[in-house]
C-alpha cells in the first residue's frame, strides 16, 4: 500500500470492521477461475497491512456464482450495504468494481452510503474515500466502465448467437421427439414408440379439431405421452405421463414439429422486482428457416393447425365466431352469421317435450349495451333443411366418402395397436435388462443382489401390466369394430342419406360432415325464414322457410276443430260435444281428449255463440215462461215434456231446458191429466203383457 491510502486510513476506520466481498458471476467460473477467486481473498493481507486485525475481517463469499447486473438476488450484496448503512464497516474490500456490481445504479447507492458512514473502499489498485470529490468521481468512472464492459460483452456474445440463428445452426434445446446427432444436426429420435406417438398426436387433432379431443382420446385409449426432463440429476431423461392441456397446446404451436428452425419468438424484459417478463413477437421478426430438418408435418398442416386454434379460440372471444364440433344436435353451431346485424349467432337449447331443441340467437350488442337481442330463430327447421340440401348436394359421392371413413377408422384402430405394442416391448426390454443386472452380480454379495432382484421383480410386475392392458384395449378394439360393422358400413355407404339420417351417427360426425361443405349460413327472420347457404367451393344457395310456430301456436286448437264445435253446438250440450269427437279422435290442441269444460273453454275463447242463446233466438221458452203460458206449475211443464207433451230441448249440462211454444192452441190442464193417464195405462198394459208372456 502507498502512503497515501495509509494516510486515509484513521483511527475512527480502524475501529470498525473491514467487510471482505468475494463475488463470481457463475458456478462454472468458481470451479474453473480458481485464480480470480484467490486473487479476491487475497485482499484479506491488505486490509491486515492497514492496521485492522484479523478477527476484525468478515468475508462476505455468499454471492458466488451470482451475476453483478442486478442486486435483487444477491443476499450477500444487500448484508453488506446494510452493514455499511448501519455504520459498522470501515472499510469494503473488492478485487476491482466489477465484482461489486456491474450496474450503475447499484455501484452509485454504495458510494452515496459508503459517503455518509464515511467508509473506505479499497480495490486492486488503492484505497478511495467517497466522500472527497476526486475520489467519488474515480470511482464513478469505474463503475461506468464496468458497466459497459457487461454490455460489450453480452452485445459479442449475442451477436455470435444471432449470427448462428441466421444460419439455422444455433443448437437450442428441441422438443420431445427430435434429438441431436453427432453432426450437431436435428434429426427425429430413433425411438419407434416416441414417433408413433407424436403421429398419433398430429393424426388426432386433424381428426377431431380439438387439443381437448386429443387429451381425451389419449385418455380413453389408455396411452401416454413422452416428455424430456429439463432440470434435475436426470436432466435430458425419456418419461411417459399423460398428456395435459398446456402441453397440446405448446406441441401444437411449436415450428419445430414442422421441421422449421426458429429463433426470436419472444423478447425477455428485466422487472423493477427483479422478475423478467416475456412478450411474445410477431411472426415478421422471427428468425424462421423453413425445412430446416425433418418434421412430423408439414409447414401448411402447421398452418391448418394454428388456424383451426384461431377458430375454437374465437368461440371464447368477442365474436364468437367458430368452435369445435361438440355433442349437441344444432347442426350449423358456430356457422350461422345474422343477417341483420352481420355478428355470429351463438347457440341456446330448449327442451320441448323429451327433445332437445336449438336456437340460434343473435345477442351480442344485447349483451353489450343492454338491448334486445336482434333476431332468434329456431334452428330445428333450419338444420332439417340445410341437411336435406346437404344430402342432394354430395350423394354422388356418399359410396367414396364412406369407404375412406371406414379406412380410417381401421387405420385409426392398428395406429394405436402399434402404439400399445410399442409400450409392451419397452417394458419387456426393461424387464430382460432388470434380469441381465442381476444374472451378472455376485450371489454372494447379497445387498447388491437382493436390490436387483427386487427391481427384476419390479419390472416384472410392470410387464404384466401392461401386457394385459394392451390385450383388453385390443380385445375392446375389435369389439368397436368387428367385421358386422365393417359390414353395416360398407351397405350404408351406398346410401349416405340413409347413413346422414340414421339415428347411431353422431351429431358431432354430422357436424364435421357438414363443416367440409360449408363455409357459413345468413339467417333473416320476417315473415318468413330466409337461409342463404354458402358453400366452399363459392357456390351459394337460398332457402325460403315457413316462419316456426311458437309455443301458444303449437297449442292453439285447428279452426276446423273449433268450427266443428260450433256447428255442433247448435244441436248438442258441451258433454255430448265431447263425447262426439272423442269418438272421432280428435285431440285439442294441448293434444288431451275432450271434455265439457274444454269445449266451454273454446267457445268463450273463440267468441262461439251459446246454446241458451241460439235457442232463444228461435223463440223458444223458459219454464218459467212456459208454466205461465200454460197456467201450470213447474213441475206441471216437465212432466208434461216427459209425458212428450210439450218439446224441450236441453241448454246445458245441468239439466236447464227450453220449450216451444205450443201455438194459438196449447194443451189445457184437464186434457193434460187424461193424456197422461191414458198415456199411463197403455205403458201397464203393454207391461202386463209382457209379464204374461214371460210366465207361459
Amino acid at each position: 500500500m502507498t502512503g497515501s491510502s495509509h494516510q486515509k486510513v484513521n483511527a475512527n476506520h480502524l475501529k470498525r470492521n473491514a467487510y471482505l466481498y468475494v463475488r463470481q458471476s457463475t458456478l462454472r467460473q468458481v470451479f474453473e477461475n480458481t485464480e480470480s477467486t484467490k486473487r479476491q481473498y487475497g485482499l484479506r493481507q491488505h486490509a491486515v497491512a492497514l492496521g485492522w486485525p484479523d478477527d476484525r475481517i468478515i468475508v462476505i463469499d455468499s454471492d458466488l456464482g451470482q451475476s453483478g447486473a442486478s442486486a435483487v438476488d444477491r443476499e450477500g450484496f444487500q448484508r453488506l450495504v446494510a452493514e455499511v448503512g448501519l455504520g459498522k464497516a470501515g472499510i469494503v474490500l473488492g478485487l476491482e468494481v466489477s465484482r461489486l456490481a456491474r450496474n450503475s445504479t447499484d455501484w452509485h447507492r454504495l458510494l452515496e452510503i459508503c459517503a455518509l458512514s464515511d467508509t473506505l473502499i479499497l480495490d486492486e489498485d488503492g484505497v478511495y474515500d467517497p466522500s472527497h470529490f476526486n475520489d467519488r468521481l474515480l470511482l464513478g468512472l469505474k463503475g461506468t466502465m464496468s458497466e459497459a464492459e457487461l454490455h460489450v460483452l453480452r452485445a459479442r456474445l449475442q451477436g455470435g448467437i444471432l449470427n448462428k440463428a441466421r444460419r439455422g445452426e444455433l443448437q437450442c434445446p428441441l422438443p420431445v421427439g427430435f434429438i441431436y446427432t453427432p453432426a450437431n444436426q436435428p434429426a427425429l429420435d430413433p425411438d419407434k414408440q416416441v414417433q408413433e406417438s407424436i403421429s398419433f398426436f398430429f393424426d388426432t387433432f386433424r381428426r377431431t379439431g380439438s387439443a381437448c379431443a386429443v387429451i381425451k382420446a389419449f385418455r380413453q385409449k389408455g396411452l401416454l405421452f413422452p416428455r424430456r426432463l429439463k432440470n434435475g440429476p436426470n436432466k435430458g431423461a425419456l418419461v411417459w405421463a399423460e398428456l395435459v392441456h398446456s402441453r397440446a397446446l405448446h406441441i401444437l404451436h411449436n415450428p419445430r414439429f414442422a421441421g422449421a428452425f426458429v429463433y426470436g419468438r419472444s423478447r425477455t424484459r428485466p422487472m423493477a422486482n427483479g422478475g423478467t417478463s416475456y412478450t411474445k413477437l410477431p411472426r415478421e421478426q422471427w428468425m424462421l428457416i423453413k425445412d430446416a430438418h425433418p418434421g412430423y408435418i408439414s409447414w401448411e398442416q402447421f398452418e391448418g393447425n394454428l388456424e383451426r386454434l384461431r377458430e375454437n379460440a374465437h368461440a371464447l372471444g368477442s365474436d364468437r365466431r367458430k368452435s369445435p364440433p361438440r355433442e349437441g344436435p344444432a347442426l350449423l353451431q358456430g356457422m350461422v352469421v345474422c343477417g341483420l346485424c352481420g355478428s355470429r349467432m351463438t347457440v341456446r337449447y330448449h327442451t320441448r317435450g323429451s327433445l332437445l331443441v336449438p336456437e340460434y340467437i343473435c345477442q351480442r350488442d344485447g349483451v353489450q349495451h343492454g338491448q334486445p337481442v336482434c333476431q332468434r330463430v329456431v334452428g330445428d327447421q333450419v338444420d332439417k333443411a340445410v341437411g336435406q340440401l346437404l344430402v342432394e348436394s354430395i350423394s354422388p359421392l356418399a359410396l367414396e366418402v364412406s369407404l375412406a371413413v371406414q379406412q380410417e377408422l381401421q387405420a385409426r384402430v392398428d395406429e394405436v395397436d402399434r402404439i400399445r405394442r410399442k409400450q409392451v416391448e419397452r417394458a419387456r426390454y426393461e424387464a430382460e435388462l432388470a434380469q441381465r443386472r442381476y444374472l451378472h452380480v455376485d450371489p454372494a454379495n447379497r445387498l447388491v443382489a437382493d436390490s436387483l432382484e427386487a427391481d427384476w421383480n419390479e419390472k416384472l410386475r410392470v410387464l404384466n401390466e401392461v401386457r394385459e392392458q394392451y390385450e383388453q384395449q385390443r380385445q375392446q378394439d375389435r369389439a368397436i369394430v368387428d367385421d358386422q360393422q365393417r359390414a353395416r358400413i360398407a351397405a350404408l355407404a351406398s346410401d349416405f342419406p340413409r347413413l346422414w339420417q340414421d339415428s347411431n351417427t353422431p351429431d358431432r360426425e354430422r357436424k364435421r360432415m357438414i363443416r367440409l361443405l360449408l363455409a357459413d349460413v345468413t339467417l333473416i327472420r320476417k315473415d318468413m325464414i330466409t337461409a342463404h347457404v354458402r358453400f366452399r367451393g363459392g357456390a351459394s344457395k337460398t332457402l325460403m322457410l315457413p316462419r316456426p310456430l311458437t309455443a301458444w301456436e303449437i297449442r292453439t286448437t285447428p279452426a276446423e276443430l273449433v268450427a266443428e264445435i260450433d256447428r255442433l253446438t247448435d244441436e248438442h250440450t258441451d258433454k255430448k260435444i265431447a263425447e262426439i269427437l272423442n269418438q272421432r279422435g280428435a285431440l285439442s290442441g294441448c293434444g288431451q281428449r275432450f271434455s265439457s269444460r274444454i269445449v266451454a273453454r273454446l267457445r268463450r275463447e273463440y267468441h262461439l255463440k251459446p246454446r241458451y242463446d241460439r235457442l232463444r233466438e228461435n223463440g223458444l221458452l223458459t219454464l218459467d215462461e212456459m208454466s205461465i203460458r200454460l197456467g201450470i206449475t213447474r213441475k206441471g211443464v216437465i212432466a208434461w215434456r216427459n209425458h212428450g207433451l210439450l218439446r224441450g230441448y236441453p241448454v246445458n249440462d245441468r239439466d236447464d231446458w227450453l220449450y216451444e211454444d205450443p201455438g194459438p192452441t196449447p194443451p189445457r190442464k184437464a186434457q193434460g191429466v187424461k193424456l197422461a193417464q191414458r198415456r199411463q195405462f197403455a205403458e201397464n198394459v203393454v207391461r202386463g203383457s209382457e209379464e204374461v208372456q214371460c210366465e207361459a
